[in-house]
């Protein structure tokens, strides 16, 4: 597996300037590692995290709705578009105390899909390599933005989906009913729509990935073009009441997928 980042790397790489104004400490229960402690260091989602595990709302949030929407998905196949974080650790200690299966992989820029890096498999969302129907969950978290044709990759999950199999991902919400392109991939080179805005990545470093697109309302229209079904957008608190909401974009695949 790909090495896994220290604690305080995690940390430093969540909040590297922290917000004085910000700091707030909290009391829950994080739905991942049970974690009661929380603490605010910006007022940005990624600022806030489980002092246990080191989650984010944004990885909360969809560990909370994943259990709410499939209880028993630690006996079902998982897709999860990561192989490391907080949210791919719940997925891999429920899954080994259940009876399912937790596939997981990373876009490595210099393999082929299907390719293994360090032990973890390299798959591109707009060409996945599995077969159809392969899954009954699929999962993501912050990816979408960075994918090129968005389109191509929500039909490869629909394909890869058993009928009526759950997807769940987040990715940034502007609020906006609409969504933004920021650039788009002719040719093998991409052409900016608007000026270049990159997200940090723990592959590849600190603002080193391209953002596509801002994404509004209309996601849950994108996935309903793919095939999806009762797409919608949940918005969920984070458990110590730090005032950070975490939107998870959660649909079905249709009954006959593909």
């Amino acid at each position: 597996m790909v090495e896994q980042p220290s604690l305080l790397r995690r940390l430093r790489f969540a909040a590297r300037e922290i917000e004085w104004s910000a700091l707030g400490v909290g009391r829950g229960r994080c739905p991942l590692c049970g974690g009661r402690s929380f603490v605010r260091l910006s007022r940005d989602l990624l600022g806030t995290r489980c002092i246990a595990c080191t989650a984010s709302p944004i990885s909360m949030a969809i560990g909370a709705v994943l259990a709410e929407r499939v209880p028993d998905f630690a006996d079902r196949r998982i897709c999860e578009l990561s192989s490391r974080g907080p949210f791919f650790a719940f997925l891999a200690r429920s899954v080994a105390g259940g009876t399912g299966e937790l596939t997981c992989s990373e876009y490595f820029d210099d393999s082929e899909p299907g390719a293994f890096v360090d032990g973890v498999q390299c798959q591109d969302v707009q060409q996945l390599t599995y077969e159809d129907g392969r899954f009954d969950v699929c999962t993501s978290t912050e990816v979408f933005e960075h994918v090129p044709d968005d389109a191509a990759g929500f039909a490869e999950l629909h394909r890869v989906l058993a009928p009526r199999g759950h997807l769940l991902l987040t990715v940034p919400l502007t609020g906006s009913p609409e969504t933004v392109e920021r650039a788009v991939l002719e040719q093998g080179a991409v052409r900016h729509l608007l000026a270049p805005t990159y997200h940090d990545d723990q592959i590849r470093g600190a603002g080193r990935v391209l953002v596509y697109r801002d994404y509004g309302r209309d996601v849950t229209q994108r996935l309903e073009h793919a095939g999806f079904e009762d797409a919608e957008i949940v918005e969920v608190p984070d458990p110590a009441g730090l005032g950070a909401v975490a939107s998870v974009v959660v649909a079905r695949s249709s009954a006959r997928s593909g």
